[in-house]
Order: C-alpha cells, then structure tokens, then sequence
C-alpha cells in the first residue's frame, strides 16, 4: 500500500489512489459524516451546467462527481491521473468520456471548456499554481471556475475540535472502512498544510483568473471558490 507525502509526488499520489479507489466513495461518506453529498450538491449549484455546454471535471476519481453535469445537459469530461479510479469509474459510469490526465499539463486545447471544477484534488497537485494556469487555458473567455477543497473552519474553538478530530479519529476510522488507512493519514496531513481561504483565493488571481471570491461550507471545513476568465 502507497502513502504519499507532503512533496506529493505524481507517482506516489496516483499510486495511492489507485490503492483506494474501490472503496474511495464510501470512506469519504463515512469519514465526512455524510458531509461530501452535501457538498456535492453545493458544486453542482455553484457550476450551474447548462445543456450544451462543456464542463471539465478534474480529479474526478471514479466520476461520482461528474453526474450532475451530465444530467443537467451537459457534456462533462472527467478527468483523473490514478488509472486505478478511472477504471473504477468506467466500470461504474461506462457512458462517461472518463479521461486520463495530469493537471499541470491537462490533455485538452486552449479555451475548450464552458466550466473547469476540481473538488478535493486540487490539494494534491504538486504544482498548484500550475493547475491552475492549466485551468485558466483550458477554460473559454467568459467561462468558470468552481473549486471545492478542505479549507480553515472560521470559528477558532470549532477549528480545535475539527484538527483533534482529523488527527485522533480520522487513522482509526479510515482503518475501520478503507483499504489503505495510511493515504488517510495522507489526508490528514495536507488538510493541515494547505492554505486558508484568502490565500487560495490569491494564488487563483496570481494564475490570471477574475471576480475570484469564495463561500464557506460546514463552518469552513470546506470552502468553494470561483473566478472567471476574461
């Protein structure tokens, strides 16, 4: 079983995707307390599909994410870099154009998509500045982008509780209903190191996209952010 570390290194971080992917759905539900189908819900909104439209979903694991932008209309691409989860997700969703792809060098032409979203992957990219260039020249001018990622619960004695939690209860639980608990601590860890919401919202200027702004979810444990390329 593969366990990536903090320098997420591309092979290591598909490997241990790969490791999860059977069950990937089902451990997030359980370790999430149910949290991820709201949250599900909240990016289908925020990308608002339309029929005719072409959306990217990037990270997309076994395309449990994609389905919404299917049935609102429109042609969805899911796209991954762990083989393990796109075969998981062919074999699920065998009427989906599941593709395979890295981020920082996506397998797409300039200005092709409608909307771009990424939930939960884009904390496992190397290069997030990269990504989200790629993003950027991926999208069509007037088009948008729907980031949905862990983030920094806003009220301070909630933020106690909720790290107490990813590093006490998250291993034992993962151990309980994963096949590979260690990409659970994996998890854990880059929750922890990654930037607060004003940052990412920074970082997403920096890369070239406008109207960047962000909404928190379940007390910021999760926040969206979008922008738009002019």
């Amino acid at each position: 079983m593969t366990r990536a570390s903090l320098d997420k290194q591309p092979h290591e971080v598909a490997s241990m995707f790969d490791d999860v992917a059977a069950k990937y759905d089902l451990t997030n539900d359980v370790l999430s307390l149910g949290q991820t189908r709201l949250w599900r819900r909240a990016v289908a909104r925020a990308v608002d599909a339309r029929p005719g439209e072409y959306v990217l979903d990037l990270a997309a694991g076994t395309a449990t994410s994609s389905l919404p932008f299917a049935e609102a209309g429109a042609t969805v691409v899911p796209c991954d870099f762990s083989l393990g989860m796109l075969r998981e997700g062919k074999r699920r969703h065998p009427e989906l154009p599941l593709t395979a792809g890295d981020a920082t060098r996506l397998p797409f032409a300039d200005a092709v998509f409608d909307a771009v979203t990424i939930s939960f992957g884009l904390r496992n990219v190397q290069d997030t500045d990269a990504a989200l260039r790629e993003l950027l020249r991926v999208t069509k001018p007037g088009g948008r982008v729907v980031i949905c990622e862990f983030s920094h619960p806003t009220w301070t004695p909630f933020r106690t509780v909720y790290t107490e939690y990813l590093m006490r209860a998250l291993p034992p639980v993962a151990t309980a209903v994963s096949s590979n608990p260690d990409a659970y601590v994996y998890l854990a860890d880059s929750i922890r190191a990654w930037p607060d919401q004003p940052a990412l919202a920074a970082r997403l200027q920096a890369a070239g996209w406008s109207a960047v702004a962000w909404r928190n979810l379940t007390g910021g444990i999760v926040a969206l952010h979008r922008g738009v390329r002019t």
